[in-house]
């Protein structure tokens, strides 16, 4: 009973302080008060119920039959749309702070919002090893249950809310991806409603074009509405290898020759300051060494990127058993690094052991609630960039990372690129080997400044043929963009499909200099 009182009191106390303050301040300033007691539990109740329901429809077989009325449903209201004149242009109706990209999407008011409510597995086809699924199921849904029955997909993007749809019509990219590609170069068909209501499935073989320009077309082709990706079969762990590497040359030579071993399943490196690094290596095996099981997704564990930092500080190389799953959503915990930024104590071992079950927040949650003040401060003083370089200009990328916006942890993640038609592929014919530099937190350098540095990095990444994610701000200009990417393919598509009255350009949707 006391210990009830003394709660009481505590949240009275919480409650007149927020009163006295005010909401707005409390929010921007003292962020984590918010997050721990609101969106926390907010977050679990959604999850479980999104994990309820994606099981009960899987078990029940009922996601094929509402599959196809849903489709039906989504080339209705297209025809609506032609019927009453075509008057705007049409995006999907999904809210914007749902969304894992830290943009603000504004077209949301002012296009024809298409509801597509698609969240579903549609089926496991393990002779053909593909997974059906429609463009709503997400990462953690996926990995559950392929995982649960001996399967898992190739390339498995990091975040669990990271959506089939957002990594088909944007990018996604894991640690495997030395070896598979990107997401994109795992899907073997897409299915879409075009702009005319009509229904049209696309593979290599059939509408071989439409097939290549999809990827990182933004839903400005058509709605995507289910996509099939190939599985692999799974294994129960991730042998994992830690090896710190000092000196930027040493760093970018290590990850270069892991990058190109095939025998390593997974490549990561997080790079902790320009000279200071820990690259990890990994294989899929069924049997783990006792004594060197770690299972990092536990809730009272610590955050995986301050776990392996914990190598590069004492010098000295590792070698760990991780569960499959946990090792996909090794991250997921931490935002990787940006949860620091919301719960600066998130870490503490008595804050994981008590309320570390219901870490992460939602970022939808977080967006949702961030408020114009803490968007614009997020804007001004904070970097989310996801850079792709090829692996040959890693050392100049890096310098050039540190000299604009010097972020720390810097996540790279190598991927093969294998030559195509759409808007990415290397300059020449042949596969080449790429990076990911993704940079997120708080910029160190004193003269950061949003537009000006992150213009700094897209020149660079032009300069080299990299790509720049599109999830991310981006500030290019439209020359500047159509220079990066490839717009023959898609361009010609826009004209034959009748997309130009339907949905905006690409860049008009993802550029700051083309939103209003």
């Amino acid at each position: 009973m006391d210990a009830l009182l003394y709660v009481g009191g505590a949240l009275l106390t919480l409650l007149l302080w927020i009163r006295v303050k005010g909401l707005d301040y409390v929010i921007v300033h003292q962020r984590w008060v918010f997050v721990c007691l609101f969106l926390l539990p907010l977050s679990v109740l959604f999850d479980v119920y999104y994990y309820v329901r994606a099981w009960l429809i899987f078990k029940m077989c009922s996601a094929p039959k509402l599959h196809d009325q849903r489709v039906r449903d989504v080339q209705r209201q297209v025809r609506e749309w032609r019927k009453d004149g075509a008057k705007t242009h049409m995006c999907t109706g999904r809210p914007g702070w749902l969304t894992v990209s830290l943009r603000v999407g504004k077209y949301k008011k002012t296009h024809k919002n298409i509801m597509i409510n698609m969240m579903d597995i549609l089926e496991v086809d393990t002779k053909r090893q593909v997974v059906r699924v429609e463009p709503l199921a997400n990462m953690g849904q996926v990995t559950a249950l392929l995982t649960s029955i001996g399967w898992t997909l190739p390339v498995l993007p990091e975040l669990d809310d990271l959506t089939v749809g957002g990594l088909v019509m944007g990018t996604g990219i894991e640690s495997s991806s030395h070896i598979y590609g990107l997401f994109q170069h795992i899907c073997v068909a897409y299915e879409l409603v075009l702009a005319d209501g009509s229904l049209v499935r696309c593979t290599e073989e059939d509408n071989a074009d439409l097939f290549h320009a999809v990827p990182w077309s933004c839903g400005t082709l058509g709605f995507l509405v289910a996509a099939e990706v190939k599985i692999v079969p799974a294994k129960a762990w991730v042998k994992l290898r830690y090896e710190p590497v000092r000196g930027l040359e040493n760093i970018c030579r290590r990850f270069a020759a892991a990058s190109e071993d095939k025998r390593n399943t997974f490549v990561e490196g997080l790079q902790y300051g320009r000279d200071a690094a820990v690259v990890m290596t990994g294989t899929m095996t069924d049997h783990a060494e006792p004594d060197k099981v770690n299972r990092i997704g536990l809730h009272f564990k610590p955050w995986f990127f301050k776990h392996v930092e914990g190598f590069l500080r004492d010098d000295r190389g590792a070698v760990e058993y991780i569960p499959l799953r946990q090792y996909y959503h090794r991250h997921t915990r931490s935002i990787f690094w940006e949860i620091q930024d919301i719960i600066p104590f998130g870490n503490n071992p008595i804050f994981r052991w008590v309320f570390g079950w219901m870490v992460p927040p939602k970022i939808s949650l977080l967006k949702l609630t961030q408020g114009e003040t803490i968007r614009r401060l997020y804007e001004q003083h904070h970097v989310v960039q996801d850079m792709l370089v090829p692996m040959k200009d890693l050392q100049a990328a890096i310098a050039r990372f540190h000299q604009d916006v010097e972020v720390y942890p810097l996540w790279l993640c190598p991927f093969l690129l294998p030559p195509g038609r759409g808007m990415v592929h290397p300059r020449g014919q042949e596969a080449e080997l790429y990076v990911d530099i993704g940079a997120y937190g708080e910029p160190r350098v004193k003269h950061f400044e949003a537009k000006a540095s992150t213009r700094q990095l897209e020149k660079f990444v032009r300069e080299v043929h990299g790509f720049q994610m599109l999830y991310a701000d981006v500030y290019m200009d439209r020359e500047e963009f159509w220079e990066m990417f490839d717009g023959r393919l898609y361009r010609r598509l826009r004209d034959e499909l009748g997309c130009k009255e339907a949905f905006p350009e690409v860049y008009d949707k993802v550029c700051k200099a083309a939103r209003h």
